[in-house]
Formats: C-alpha cells, sequence, structure tokens
C-alpha cells in the first residue's frame, strides 16, 4: 500500500510538470483610435439606422430589392452557411456533456486447454454434472456512458468559439445583404442613366436628319458641295450606331439585376423619368464611433476576434490532464436464456481515468502556435475593417461634395451649348456660319448632355454607396 501511494505521487508529479510547461505567447492589442467626427460634425442622426424601404422611395427599386431578398442565390447559400454553424454550435455542445450509447453483441471463443482461462474452464461447472461449454458462447447487451469532466473549462471555451464564429457568419450575411441592395439599386440607377442618354440620342438623330434635309436643299440650290452633304450623313451614322451600343448596355444592365435578383432574363421595370430632375437628399452620417455598431463587417471581424481568443485558451487547456469517467450497465451470459437469471447475469462496471501529456508535445504545441497567431491575425483584420470603414466613408463624402460642384458647372455648360446650336443653326441659315461649326456644335451638346447623365448617375451611387459605407441596408 505505501509503495502504490508513492507512485500516485509520482504520477501526479508528472502531470503537473507536465501541465506547468505550457508556452507563453504574448496577445497582440488592439491599437486603433477612431475619428472624433466627419467634416467636424457632431450630430449623431445616421442614415444607416434608416430601413432601405425609408432610404429608397422608388416602388420599382424596392419590389426588385424585396426579390433579391427571397431569391438571391448567394444569399441562400450564405442562410445554409448559418445554419451548419448553428449545427457546430449544438455539436460543441454536446461534448462536454455525458455520452450514453445502448447496445448488445454476441460472439463464440474457443481457448486452449494448457491456457490458464482454458484450464480454469474446463473444471468449473455451471451445475452438478454440467461443465462449462466449449466452445463459449457470449451474449450481451447494455447501456455504457462517457463523460469528459470539464475541469478546465476547454470544452466550453470551444463551445463559446463556435458561437461567435456563429454570430460572425450572420453578420456575414448581413453584410451581404447591405452588398446585395447597394448593387442592385446602383444597377437601377444605371438603367435609368441608360434610358435618358437613349432619349438623347434619339433626339439628337431627329436633329441631324433635319440639318442634313437643309444641307441637301443647300446642295441642290449649289450654296454647298457634296462634302458638306456627307459630311451630314456620317454624323447621323455614327449617332445611330452610339444608340445600338446603349440597347446593348440597357440589355447587359437589366440582365445583370435579373440576375441578382434570381430570375431568368426579361424586362426590368423603371420609372420613365429624367435623372436630372432627381432630387439627392441630404445624407446624414452622425458620428464615427457609430460605425462599429451599425457596419455588419465590422461586428463579424469582431465575433471572428472572440472566436480566435477562446480558441487559444481552449487550446492552451490542451496541456492540462484530463479526467475522464465511464460506465457500464448490462446484461451478460453465455446463452441467451439466462439473461433474464438477474443479478446472475447483471454487468456493471465503473472507472475514471487521467491522462495529460508528458513526452512528445509537438502536436500539442504546433495546435496552440497556430490558435495564437489566428488570434493575432484576427486583431489585424479588426483593425483593417475598420479602417477601410472610416475611408470608405470619407471618400464617399469628399466625391459627394465634389460631384455636386461639378454638376453645377456642367449644367452650365450644357444650358451654353443648346444655346449655342440655336445660334449656329440661324447662321448657317443665313450663311454666316459653315457646316462644320454647326456639326461640332451639335457634337459638343451631345458629349455635355451624356456627361451630365453620368454625373448625375454618379451623384446617385454616391448617395447608394455612403448608405452602404455607414452600415445601412442590412436591418
Amino acid at each position: 500500500m505505501k509503495n502504490r501511494k508513492y507512485v500516485y505521487l509520482f504520477f501526479c508529479l508528472l502531470l503537473g510538470i507536465a501541465a506547468c510547461k505550457t508556452p507563453q505567447i504574448t496577445e497582440k492589442e488592439i491599437s486603433l483610435k477612431t475619428q472624433v467626427s466627419f467634416q467636424g460634425s457632431a450630430d449623431s442622426n445616421n442614415a444607416a439606422k434608416l430601413n432601405w424601404r425609408q432610404y429608397f422611395k422608388d416602388p420599382h427599386l424596392n419590389a426588385l430589392i424585396d426579390s433579391a431578398l427571397k431569391n438571391n442565390q448567394e444569399l441562400n447559400i450564405m442562410n445554409q452557411e448559418i445554419r451548419m454553424t448553428s449545427n457546430e454550435v449544438l455539436a460543441r455542445k454536446g461534448e462536454y456533456q455525458p455520452f450514453v450509447n445502448l447496445g448488445g453483441a454476441m460472439g463464440v471463443e474457443k481457448l486452449g486447454r494448457y491456457t490458464n482461462m482454458g484450464a480454469s474452464e474446463a473444471t468449473t461447472e455451471i451445475k452438478p454434472g454440467v461443465e462449462t461449454p466449449e466452445p463459449l458462447p457470449d451474449f450481451k447487451v447494455s447501456a455504457f456512458a462517457s463523460w469528459e469532466l470539464d475541469i478546465w473549462h476547454k470544452l466550453r471555451n470551444a463551445k463559446k468559439a463556435a458561437y461567435s464564429h456563429y454570430l460572425a457568419t450572420v453578420e456575414g450575411k448581413n453584410f451581404m445583404v447591405t452588398n446585395l441592395i447597394a448593387e442592385i439599386s446602383n444597377s437601377y440607377y444605371e438603367l435609368l442613366a441608360l434610358d435618358n442618354q437613349l432619349e438623347i440620342v434619339n433626339q439628337n438623330i431627329e436633329i441631324l436628319n433635319n440639318a442634313l434635309s437643309i444641307v441637301r436643299l443647300q446642295k441642290d440650290a449649289a450654296r454647298l458641295t457634296e462634302l458638306a452633304v456627307k459630311k451630314f450623313e456620317a454624323e447621323v451614322y455614327k449617332t445611330m450606331s452610339l444608340k445600338y451600343d446603349i440597347q446593348q448596355q440597357i440589355v447587359l444592365e437589366e440582365n445583370r439585376i435579373n440576375l441578382l435578383v434570381g430570375r431568368y432574363p426579361q424586362k426590368v421595370d423603371r420609372s420613365a423619368v429624367n435623372i436630372n430632375d432627381m432630387a439627392i437628399e441630404m445624407i446624414q452620417v452622425g458620428i464615427p464611433s457609430q460605425l462599429l455598431q451599425n457596419r455588419p463587417d465590422i461586428r463579424q471581424a469582431e465575433h471572428e476576434l472572440e472566436a480566435a481568443k477562446l480558441n487559444v485558451t481552449a487550446a492552451r487547456a490542451n496541456f492540462y490532464p484530463s479526467l475522464r469517467i465511464s460506465a457500464e450497465l448490462g446484461l451478460q451470459a453465455f446463452n441467451p436464456v439466462y439473461l433474464a437469471n438477474i443479478p446472475k447475469s447483471l454487468l456493471s462496471s465503473l472507472a475514471g481515468d487521467m491522462v495529460g501529456p508528458l513526452i512528445n508535445k509537438n502536436a500539442i504545441n504546433a495546435t496552440y502556435y497556430n490558435a495564437n497567431a489566428t488570434q493575432i491575425q484576427a486583431v489585424y483584420k479588426y483593425e483593417r475593417t475598420v479602417l477601410t470603414a472610416f475611408i470608405e466613408v470619407a471618400n464617399q463624402l469628399a466625391q459627394m461634395e465634389n460631384l455636386t460642384k461639378s454638376y453645377e458647372l456642367r449644367a452650365k455648360q450644357v444650358e451654353a451649348l443648346n444655346q449655342s446650336i440655336d445660334i449656329a443653326n440661324r447662321l448657317f441659315k443665313f450663311a454666316r456660319a459653315d457646316y462644320m461649326e454647326v456639326l461640332m456644335t451639335q457634337r459638343d451638346a451631345l458629349e455635355s448632355r451624356f456627361d451630365l447623365v453620368e454625373t448625375r448617375k454618379s451623384q446617385l451611387n454616391v448617395w447608394i454607396n455612403t448608405y452602404k459605407a455607414l452600415g445601412g441596408g442590412w436591418n
């Protein structure tokens, strides 16, 4: 008894020494300072708090977004990803609860006569005059349980890490929703811009055809040469080819929306409005610290960071001894008839074992080092996500301000060029301007009207992307 006591003490000492030799790694702390305000504004009102139905007022656009949130394949794939991470949480939770199984077995065994067991069975009688059967059958029905006592919270921390990963996946889906809404909205306003440009081209074709008729009359009157006629004809053909280019772009943009909405190619219903007459509402951007709550990608990175920290704690627990309890209760006999002969056929066992790493811990060390590296990686990813969010908002605000000034100047340019077309046409009729001046003026006016539509579309894109950058759309 005394020797056994020393053996137990020696064994516990070895486990203690093994547990004390846990590698120590310094974790990286988050070092990121947020700005106090955007462009000096301290207003906490934030457009990101608005539901997308409140932010976008076009009923056709809202119908497309609503359909995409139900039918978009990427979003539905992400929903299944969330379901899988939820199941992972359930699996991790079950690991630190007792496992109980029910089973049965049967077999036959023939022991050698001159083995220890064979010699003892040969002399054993079940009842007077009856020896042990040879070969010996075996029938068993039992319930057996095993339970690892989570004394170091290794399993619980693994479950918490899985739950944090689940939350990160949910936020990843929210971020996908935000991007999907922005993508559909940008494509929708791209369609409106193309419709407007197509209308401008049709108007310009009509103007050029009228001018071509006048040039032909003047050529018949010997006031102009055939060169002027051909120049005007070439301009008409060029503008007509531009019309078909725009029509092709409309088809591509419609099918891009159809893909996002999850449907086969078809015409996209949209408003017939002049994009230049659309008012762009003032965007309330709030304060920078609100990005930490409103942006799903920041919250996703935060949950991934939490999961990485918990994985480090769980990996560290692998260096400590683990305690497992196992038990079995059932019936066992060499003949099925005897299984009901209780308590003689009753089988029971209870055991506990403690196991800890002692020599060759390379695999455990590698797991721990990888968990630490993943945690440091998660810190950098979190910092990068926050930094990217601030830069995106700052870029959109600066672009909106510059586009507003640019639009005002382009509108004045269009107005001046429209007036110059009338002046050039009148001068041309009275032979005070040549046909090249008329052509160049019309060409410049067409380009300026195109540029004005493009600038307005860019303003709408910034209006949408600012809402996305602030974290709006998912709630």
